[in-house]
């Protein structure tokens, strides 16, 4: 059985990690920590250093500005972690990757194994048409989310980006915009409203043709589930930094 410590315990995400690892053999959660101390079935804490429970892993879905001293604390117990929150700084990104050094650190803007799959749908279709095809990123969440655009967005961007040598300009949004869209732009585009859990569209526009791949998530489990499967993943490696797409090769 995996011990977990969720940290961001009563946020939404972290309230679904607790749901299902109650519901299954595999998993136990020890303990929590999150700035609400409420008291849930396992022991509540504001800090990870203040965690006396054994754990073998942490999963983390809480706040940017939380992340880098809960990894921290988390190189400390040499326990390894699984990051989903998303909005990181490129400050709070050096922290993890500097903790990386001395645990297995699992970092994914989206834990979803169907969005990972469409980056990989996208990275190919890039490479065949971007000649020819304008590519346009929107991105829909719910009206809660802080970030915009989202992480899951900027993930599939920089897929892109990556397969086509850094080719592309990031453009977000054309408010104000009064001139022809350039070749190499690469549109960002964030919608906020209701509870639109997560839908993602890549779209490759070109000459009287257009193909769209896209993503939408119907529930937040499909994200705890995905964490879950990372925390298993994660305790059996050396220190480092993993993603999904290591994930995914393990098969």
């Amino acid at each position: 059985m995996i011990k977990i410590i969720i940290h961001g315990c009563n946020g939404k995400m972290g309230k679904v990690i607790a749901k299902l690892a109650a519901e299954s053999p595999d998993f136990k959660v020890v303990a929590g920590v999150d700035k609400n101390t409420s008291p849930l079935d396992f022991p509540v804490y504001s800090d990870l250093k203040e965690v006396k429970e054994e754990a073998d892993v942490v999963i983390d879905f809480s706040y940017h500005e939380a992340v880098p001293d809960m990894v921290k604390a988390a190189a400390q117990k040499k326990l390894p972690v699984v990051i989903a929150t998303t909005g990181l700084s490129e400050e709070e990104l050096k922290v993890i990757e500097e903790a990386s050094k001395e645990i297995p650190i699992f970092k994914s803007a989206n834990m979803s194994l169907g969005v990972n799959i469409l980056i990989n749908l996208v990275k190919e279709a890039a490479k065949i048409l971007q000649q020819d095809f304008d590519i346009e990123i929107i991105e829909k969440h719910h009206n809660m989310k802080k970030d915009a655009p989202s992480g899951t967005a900027l993930m599939i961007a920089d897929a892109i980006n990556q397969v086509l040598n850094d080719k592309k300009e990031y453009v977000y949004g054309r408010h104000t915009k009064t001139e022809q869209r350039k070749p190499n732009e690469l549109g960002i585009h964030a919608v906020r409203g209701g509870t639109i859990v997560g839908e993602h569209q890549v779209i490759f526009a070109g000459h009287d043709e257009v193909i769209t791949i896209s993503h939408s998530a119907q529930s937040r489990e499909i994200f705890g589930y995905g964490a879950l499967k990372a925390a298993k993943f994660i305790i059996n490696q050396n220190p480092g930094l993993y993603n999904m797409e290591d994930l995914v090769k393990k098969g």
